[in-house]
């Protein structure tokens, strides 16, 4: 737990000064709100003496004690309100920081509902139990203490009843306490689940409208949301038995000071203590801030306990390290697009018993336009992902430019190797930003032969606003087409030594697939083309055709010798050619 508080407290940086301020302000404010009923006490001592003066003095030191009070008090809540969303501020950009630079292991790691669990409802947590650290954690229990010492300095006999009422109190919420806090533990996992409903929900609601899925949608959201709440709604029926018992306490001491305290005044009990009406009101004031002083410390410790588990699950993603690094003197520059596979193997944990891809090797010249083709999880995606070094290989050496990936800068390296993804991802603004997003610096000029050839610039001039169209979140307003067109200008822009396109063209008719695959041979004749694709159509005329199976090299060569002498791709040839076969036979 220490390391976790030192870790945490790492994020306060230019909240020192609200954060250290706060409890000084907070202990000058509980010391004037005990010293007021003492006060009072003494004036009380003076309007039975007649003593005028007395009165004046006391009086004035009462307002002056309130208004010490009062600024304290407003001081106090100003700097901690500062300092604690301060706190959270930078909490959350420190996470989100660390994420940015998580590598695809580290992100498997985690899943996003979770991180956003933990950027939010774990932020805010910590951030309330912060809040409370410095203000109410100082207040109540000095509150505590110094009610304690002065309710002895007006009447040496009744504050011993807060030794049978305080143990009381304790022992009951420290019961509560331990039977909420493991469902609040269970309670985050749900939280992320949660999350994780609606994200998919979102995410896929064309699909969930398209099958008319909505009810189940809303039944299992209703499931996770339950669960939800019952969990909450147990540890609330637990956590409620805390206000009976105070209110038993607090109503019990009250009852038995004021019987006491009269029969002091009375004579009937406490002969040798000289007790007055205002003393006796004194000690009754006492007696609520005593008592409310536990019920808040039982409050901080529910809190405490309850965020302690959002503190180690922020501090989780804090202390996760990236697993790509760069080297101590990397290569910063790429000098061509030859690329070579040595015996590499890899897999996607340490604790996986199968390798993902076994026994690669592969030697592609600069400037050659690759095909891949394979059966869904042939491991064609994970090839290419070595490649920009999304993962490390866990067995045998990868080279591109004669260089192992791993002695390069990785910035360099993915400037120089372009992905188009298979899931295309459009972030919400204009186009033009959207593309900028592969050339910062990118002219309007560049930006439209990236799009020419990407075969993107007729369709953005249909437009009313041409390039400065709006995209709406995730590129909901263009077609699946369109939106692979423009992340293929947009990778076209960084100018690469490696273009690969991850089924990129799929959503886009045969004739466009066609110019996209003839501009590149014009235009960026040097650039090395991986093509990954379903359609043999789309891969037929490259340099060398890569067929994958359970994640190793089935056979690699050209259109017609793999048509000639390899199973998998006549079958998937003749299939994707069978209508055109029969009509042919038909013709005949």
């Amino acid at each position: 737990m220490a390391k976790t508080i030192t870790k945490l407290a790492g994020s306060i940086r230019e909240y020192k000064k609200e954060a250290i301020l706060t409890p000084i302000l907070m202990v000058i404010e509980v010391g004037m709100e005990v010293l007021i009923p003492l006060i009072i006490a003494l004036f009380g001592t003076c309007i039975q003496k007649a003593d005028m003066q007395g009165m004046l003095i006391y009086g004035i030191s009462m307002i002056v004690a309130a208004l010490i009070s009062l600024m304290a008090g407003m001081l106090g809540g100003k700097f901690c309100a500062k300092a604690s969303t301060g706190f959270a501020k930078n909490l959350r950009n420190d996470m989100f920081e660390n994420i940015q630079h998580f590598s695809f292991a580290n992100i498997d790691k985690f899943s996003s509902s979770s991180l956003v669990t933990r950027l939010t409802t774990d932020v805010t947590n910590v951030q309330m139990s912060y809040m409370m650290l410095i203000r109410t954690a100082i207040r109540s229990p000095l509150m505590l203490i110094f009610s304690i010492i002065m309710s002895f300095a007006v009447s040496p006999t009744l504050p011993t009843i807060f030794f049978v009422t305080i143990p009381i109190l304790g022992f009951g919420m420290f019961i509560i306490t331990k039977k909420a806090m493991p469902i609040f533990r269970r309670v985050f996992k749900k939280y992320d689940n949660l999350n994780n409903s609606i994200q998919e929900n979102i995410k896929g609601m064309r699909v969930v409208k398209a099958y008319v899925r909505e009810d189940y949608e809303s039944k299992k959201f209703q499931k996770v949301s339950g669960e939800l709440s019952k969990d909450f709604i147990k540890a609330e029926k637990i956590l409620a038995f805390n206000g009976p018992l105070m209110q038993f306490c607090l109503q019990g001491a009250l009852v038995v000071i004021g019987f006491l305290g009269s029969a002091i005044i009375l004579g009937m009990f406490g002969e040798n203590e000289n007790l007055s009406i205002f003393s006796l009101q004194s000690m009754l004031t006492y007696s609520l801030q005593i008592l409310m002083s536990l019920q808040m410390i039982s409050m901080i410790f529910v809190m405490l306990t309850l965020s302690g588990e959002s503190a180690r699950r922020i501090v989780e993603v804090l202390d996760e390290k990236t697993t790509l690094s760069n080297p101590e003197n990397p290569v910063t520059e790429v000098k061509n697009g030859d690329i070579k596979f040595d015996g590499v193997s890899f897999k996607y944990s340490e604790k996986a018993e199968k390798n993902a891809l076994d026994n690669i090797n592969l030697d592609i010249k600069s400037g050659s336009t690759v095909g891949i083709i394979g059966g869904t999880g042939s491991s064609k995606t994970t090839l290419v992902n070595l490649i920009s070094r999304l993962y490390d290989v866990t067995e045998g050496s990868l080279y591109v430019g004669d260089v192992n990936v791993k002695d390069y800068d990785m910035e360099v390296l993915r400037n120089n190797v372009a992905v188009v993804l298979q899931k295309n991802q459009l972030f919400s603004g204009t186009i033009k930003e959207n593309l900028r997003w592969g050339n910062k610096e990118a002219t309007d000029e560049q930006m439209i032969e990236a799009c020419k050839l990407a075969q993107a610039h007729d369709f953005i001039m249909s437009f009313p606003e041409g390039y400065d169209h709006m995209i709406d979140q995730g590129g909901a307003n263009v077609s699946g087409g369109q939106k692979q067109r423009l992340c293929i200008a947009r990778a076209l822009l960084k100018n690469p030594k490696v273009l690969i396109l991850d089924d990129s063209t799929s959503a886009v008719d045969m004739k466009t697939d066609a110019l996209l695959r003839k501009g590149f041979e014009k235009f960026i004749p040097s650039t090395t083309k991986i093509i990954i694709a379903q359609r043999i159509a789309s891969v037929m005329d490259a340099d060398m055709i890569i067929v994958m199976e359970n994640g190793s090299i089935n056979a690699v060569g050209t259109h017609s010798e793999l048509l000639a002498s390899n199973a998998i791709y006549q079958e998937v040839y003749h299939s994707q050619n069978k209508a055109n076969e029969e009509k042919v036979g038909g013709d005949e």
